[in-house]
């Protein structure tokens, strides 16, 4: 039998990666810090994914599984020796750890198997990280371990969004998840060392850089239109489920994809078609009307530092946007909505770094946040900053007016016509 070593018990690793695996035959071995999850997976051999949707509740028993702790180095860098894949789902902050790991693994595959290629999915939500991934092994494992013939790195789009669990179920099992029921996985088919694997959901792409931008420039930024056109219009919502019920921000979430659709579509010719990125996009919205998925407000817009940043969601699509002179307005509003950011936890509390972000923005204005916080370059974006800094801004949808939420600041930030 098969065998994948997927690093990271978590939701996207049990309900998502674990999942189409196992269902295609494979065992899966995780490796996680978390005891309770390893004692689990060893003790039971099994966990249940439950699928949450606007249908009842179905359930997935996922087996032939087992766990390692992520601090049993042999081990772990046995079960790499001899893995016929692997894969990592372990959030940025895990990566170091798990690149280390990797490589004790790869050097020993090498003394028991020889020249044997290793393919390794990164199912990580992180651009780039095949090369950020690629250079810590490098430095690790030297020039005399040839990197470039013996490791596939996978990069993936991670589209599958993970419904939030209530805290007494989680407590009652920790090894149930929760799913939505999409189930594909984009990954960059060039870069595999062996054959592509037999497992039902795998969607290997050719121009893998156009996959990743369409899950930014679509997917990520319509959740940042529905989060911050939302918080504005509808103050009340809770759940983005909730704001799209309201038809004139709908339109408006829509309006703001299909401009980033167009950007795409010129960005990478051939890659797509119009009708491609519309069902794309008609798809996505009917997700995030799944309100099983319990996805907030808050959760969807927070971090502001990071989904305003220059190679985020929004000032990406607006930059290629701007240079190839497309309509981007919507795109351009979306910013200044996410700009009005205040939303807080169930505790009532802001993010650390969005109350941060809020103060540099009212104390030091606009601009230097810009260039500051959001990362525009003084010189390189100054056509950007430059319409950010002009623009009238005409907020319909939207019933309260910037010039209304940014009353209270000391600088006038942005202007607005009626």
């Amino acid at each position: 039998m098969k065998r994948l070593v997927l690093f990271g018990a978590g939701k996207i690793g049990r309900s998502f990666i674990g999942q189409l695996f196992a269902r295609s035959g494979f065992e899966v071995v995780f490796v996680d810090i978390s005891e309770t999850l390893i004692t689990e997976l060893n003790r039971r051999h099994e966990y249940d994914v439950i699928i949450k949707s606007d249908h009842p509740d179905t359930t997935i028993k996922i087996s032939n599984l087992r766990g390692i702790l992520a601090t049993q180095e042999l081990k772990v860098a046995e079960e790499i020796a001899d893995a016929d894949i692997v894969a990592v789902s372990v959030g940025q902050s895990g990566l170091a750890q798990v690149i280390s790991s990797l490589a004790k693994g790869l050097q020993l595959r090498q003394k028991k198997h020889g020249f044997l290629p290793l393919d390794i999915i990164l199912a990580e939500n992180m651009r780039n990280v095949d090369q950020y991934v690629r250079g810590k092994l490098q430095k690790i494992m030297g020039n005399n371990y040839p990197l470039e013939e013996l490791v596939g790195l996978i990069e993936t789009s991670i589209g599958k969004m993970v419904p939030i669990m209530p805290l007494e179920v989680q407590k009652r099992d920790p090894l149930l998840v929760y799913a939505e029921p999409y189930n594909t996985l984009i990954l960059d088919k060039k870069t595999f060392k062996n054959p592509i694997p037999e497992v039902e959901g795998l969607a290997p792409k050719e121009n893998m850089k156009a996959w990743v931008d369409r899950k930014s420039y679509i997917h990520n930024l319509g959740h940042a239109a529905a989060a911050y056109s939302g918080f504005l219009a509808e103050p009340g919502a809770i759940y983005i489920a909730d704001v799209l019920k309201n038809k004139a921000l709908k339109k408006f979430i829509r309006s703001v994809m299909m401009q980033s659709a167009g950007v795409l579509m010129r960005k990478y010719p051939g890659e797509f078609t119009l009708t491609d990125l519309m069902d794309h996009v008609d798809d996505l919205l009917f997700r995030f009307c799944n309100r099983a998925l319990g996805d907030t407000v808050f959760r969807v817009g927070c971090d502001l530092k990071r989904k305003l940043h220059r190679n985020d969601r929004i000032l990406s699509p607006l930059i290629d946007g701007m240079e190839m002179r497309l309509p981007v307005n919507k795109i351009l509003l979306t910013f200044a909505y996410g700009l009005c950011f205040r939303a807080r936890d169930a505790n009532g509390k802001l993010l650390p770094g969005d109350a941060e972000f809020s103060g540099t923005l009212n104390k030091k204005g606009l601009d230097y946040v810009l260039t500051h916080i959001c990362c525009l370059h003084p010189e390189y974006d100054r056509k950007v900053i430059r319409r950010i800094l002009s623009a009238k801004w005409n907020v319909i949808p939207i019933q309260l007016t910037l010039q209304q939420y940014f009353a209270p600041l000391s600088h006038s930030i942005i202007r607005v016509v009626s």
